[in-house]
């Protein structure tokens, strides 16, 4: 009989910090829910305006060679069922981590709390790796606890008009039917812009008024056509849909709030300059309780 193609590897961004251990964790439990293996990734080699003030590359090489040593070892001890393998990359952090995730099913990197990024994430290196990855990235913040596994909630997915969104949602739906949770598809309909005077504070979860109606009922369609395929394909998921009145960062945020993972997508259109991420990103990378998947789309 011949045997089923492996899954593709989930790859894990380490660097040594206590952030990025706690990423190694929550993906091993997702590798162990979806059968796949897993890869460690250290790309140790710093960038040459940075090298000349580091320390030599023979004793950053060994350290990081260690990092992966003790991250290999205890993970293979706690989730023995996970085939898991280590890779010392004599590469900068953007080229080895991009690089490896384009043969992934996803980037797994480690964030700090609120408002900072660890690691492979600090400054231009994070947007970059963000911005380029041609993989999904997910963002994983240390000392959440139980949230950052699998058992941690439903997955929240926002939703734009369709067809854009289609990756994002499916991402969504195949992770939660790897974890036997439901999805919850969050589409926010903005507040009318007012030309003169104050304007009306929503929140998430507030009702649309009246003259907001049509408009509603405009969304719902948008939305329900939105995951009908992904429904199709995977009927054994729960779906919630959810429309609010609000801003949509807002509105996953609130979401987020209860949720196992949040995805969100990122256009693959490059800024002339640098890789840039929407405000709804950026708002849950910050702010989110739960870990972010960003799933690149056209």
């Amino acid at each position: 009989m011949t045997k089923p193609p492996m899954a593709r590897p989930i790859t894990v961004g380490l660097d040594g910090s206590p952030e990025s251990l706690a990423a190694a964790e929550w993906a091993a439990r997702e590798a162990l829910c979806r059968r796949a293996p897993l890869w460690l990734v250290h790309a140790w080699m710093l960038p040459a305006p940075t090298a000349r003030t580091a320390q030599a590359p023979e004793v950053r090489k060994l350290w990081a060679q260690e990092a992966l040593d003790v991250a290999k070892a205890r993970l293979a001890d706690r989730y023995p069922e996970v085939p898991v393998s280590a890779e010392l990359v004599p590469r900068t952090a953007v080229e080895g981590l991009v690089g490896h995730g384009a043969s992934s099913q996803m980037l797994v990197l480690g964030s700090h709390g609120r408002g900072a990024v660890a690691g492979y994430l600090l400054g231009s290196v994070g947007l970059q790796v963000l911005g380029c990855s041609t993989s999904p990235v997910v963002m994983v913040r240390g000392g959440s606890g139980e949230r950052t596994g699998p058992e941690g909630g439903e997955v929240v997915v926002g939703v734009q008009d369709p067809p854009e969104s289609a990756a994002p949602i499916e991402f969504a739906f195949a992770t939660a039917a790897a974890r036997g949770t439901g999805v919850r598809a969050v589409r926010a309909l903005a507040p009318p812009v007012f030309t003169h005077g104050p304007q009306p504070r929503t929140r998430p979860g507030q009702a649309a008024s009246a003259g907001d109606e049509d408009a509603g009922d405009e969304e719902r369609r948008l939305l329900a056509e939105a995951v009908e395929l992904w429904r199709e394909k995977y009927p054994d998921v729960p779906v919630t849909e959810q429309i609010e009145h609000g801003r949509p960062a807002d509105a996953l945020l609130a979401a987020a709030s209860r949720a196992g993972l949040v995805v969100v997508g990122r256009h693959t259109h490059r800024s002339p300059v640098a890789p840039r991420l929407g405000h709804v990103t950026q708002a849950l990378l910050h702010h989110a309780a739960c870990p972010v998947a960003v799933v690149p789309h056209d």
